[in-house]
């Protein structure tokens, strides 16, 4: 299938703003792009274009002060599959753990685990690892937050999420995430496009989503806590330990967005 993938957001800047965005498509699934998902900046400023140490592309430049809107519209081929399912996959022992997975057991700046270690255990201490402890960890986060766009808060922590119940689905990533990594279970953060293929109507408004990677039996599979069920169509953005490694936008100053679009949308 084709899918038409894209965003517009709008922002309101009282003084020339240093920026970096993150809204280009993982280099992992830029072969897949028939219109390449350039970022546009209107008025139109120089931009510098450089990787982040996870390999994620960044745009870095600096906005005028007023109206600024940052947008990106692109066609992308994708073989339309579900989220792999692999319920043998084991856990592996830390010791066995390949070196460079190693940093996705720690905690982060969202995901605090030296206060849910406890919390963690004694939930999950009598799961049987591996894919099934992961899918434990996510029936529970499901269930406990409640998902509504008028939670949000960009300060959230792992265990404030759990301490409040309620969120958006950075929330149920950063929770599930921090009980993953307390559990020694290797787990990361992922931003992207997921739109409605294959969702029966009506559908919500378009909006990026967080979804998190886990890594089991030497590799990395999808987990999905806020909707947790598999997906069809996800379309990677960024990847990092939490939200604080790959946001969307982020402004050296105050940036305030007064427009915000999205769009995942299948051609026919």
């Amino acid at each position: 299938m084709r899918l038409s993938i894209g965003c517009r957001l709008t922002y309101q800047l009282a003084q020339p703003t240093p920026m970096i965005a993150m809204l280009s498509v993982h280099y992992s699934r830029a072969a897949d792009l028939e219109r390449p998902d350039h970022l546009i900046t209107t008025p139109s400023v120089p931009m510098h274009a450089y990787r982040d140490i996870f390999g994620n592309w960044c745009n870095r430049f600096v906005a005028p002060a007023g109206e600024l809107v940052l947008s990106t519209d692109a066609v992308i081929r994708d073989a339309g599959r579900t989220d792999p399912y692999a319920p043998g996959a084991p856990q592996l022992a830390v010791e066995a753990l390949p070196d460079e997975v190693l940093g996705f057991l720690l905690g982060s700046r969202y995901c605090d685990t030296d206060v849910l270690s406890d919390e963690a255990w004694q939930r999950f201490g009598q799961t049987e690892p591996g894919w099934a402890r992961v899918q434990a960890i996510c029936d529970f986060v499901h269930n406990h937050i409640r998902f509504g766009y008028e939670h949000a808060r960009s300060t959230r922590t792992a265990s404030e999420g759990l301490a409040e119940g309620q969120g958006v689905c950075r929330d149920y990533t950063h929770l599930a995430i921090a009980f993953c990594r307390c559990m020694n279970i290797p787990a990361r953060y992922c931003t992207g496009y997921l739109g409605d293929v294959g969702v029966p109507l009506p559908h919500a408004p378009g909006d990026f989503a967080a979804w998190m990677e886990v890594y089991l039996g030497g590799d990395w599979w999808v987990f999905d806590p806020r909707n947790n069920v598999p997906r069809q169509s996800r379309v990677l953005i960024a990847r990092g330990r939490d939200a604080a490694d790959v946001p969307l936008t982020h402004s050296f100053g105050s940036a305030d967005l007064q427009g915000f679009e999205v769009w995942t949308d299948e051609l026919r």
